[in-house]
């Protein structure tokens, strides 16, 4: 049999081999855990700087420059930007979260005291609800308690140096959290301090403040707080 005119013999599965291109050599400068985008969860990752080469037939030749870095999960070998890490696991957004909602009661329950037992009783069922599973209302008084005598602590005058505690520790925990969560989870905190404030009856001015604060640092413009908190006042 006569060979086939104008057919040319190829590599192997077909494929010509690659004359040149660039090559980019990965190291590894640290790992860690993060939130995988691309796996949707938490996930082992390196992270990785390059260096490009020319190549020439497989043969490194020539550098090119540097790339990245980059961050790699090591589960699905996707690449991702360094601020990939800046969004917390799984895991430490639910401690973020459960820390925040308990500061927040704290706050509330600063705010009007410990005297009435239905404000108690809501605190604890919010606090426990995030996470705090073990909390009581002598846990919740003793820690209230303790916040009242530490005026010494933060700077702000005599007047209202547990005013000046409230907000700083309101702004250390909701100020990480709050890029994190959509706008209708930083509206859910809200409203379980202003359920907790309402337990009682209508809103103090002191607990109206503490509100407002709060809604301040979950970065939720002043209108929607004074609407949220009036809604949550409202018999449905």
């Amino acid at each position: 049999m006569l060979p086939v005119r104008g057919r040319q013999t190829r590599g192997h599965q077909g494929h010509q081999p690659r004359i040149c291109g660039v090559r980019t050599v990965w190291t590894t400068v640290g790992d860690g855990e993060f939130f995988c985008p691309g796996c949707g969860g938490d996930r082992n990752y390196r992270r990785r700087t390059g260096r490009r080469r020319f190549t020439l037939l497989g043969l490194p030749l020539l550098p090119r420059g540097t790339t990245g870095p980059i961050v790699e999960c090591a589960a699905c070998q996707a690449h991702f930007g360094p601020d990939t890490l800046g969004h917390p696991t799984t895991t430490r957004f639910s401690a973020m979260l459960r820390d925040a909602v308990h500061t927040v009661a704290l706050a509330v329950l600063a705010s009007g005291g410990t005297a009435s037992r239905p404000v108690l009783r809501t605190a604890v069922t919010t606090v426990r609800s995030a996470g705090f599973a073990d909390c009581t209302e002598d846990q919740l008084t003793t820690l209230v308690d303790a916040l009242a005598a530490d005026t010494g602590r933060f700077p702000g005058g005599a007047d209202d140096p547990t005013g000046v505690t409230l907000a700083i520790e309101l702004h250390e925990a909701l100020d990480p959290l709050a890029p994190h969560l959509a706008p209708a989870g930083r509206e859910a905190i809200l409203l379980q301090a202003a359920h907790i404030a309402l337990a009682d009856g209508p809103y103090t001015p002191a607990e109206r403040e503490v509100l407002s604060t709060v809604g301040g640092a979950l970065t939720l413009p002043s209108g929607e707080v004074t609407r949220l908190l009036a809604a949550a006042g409202t018999p449905s």
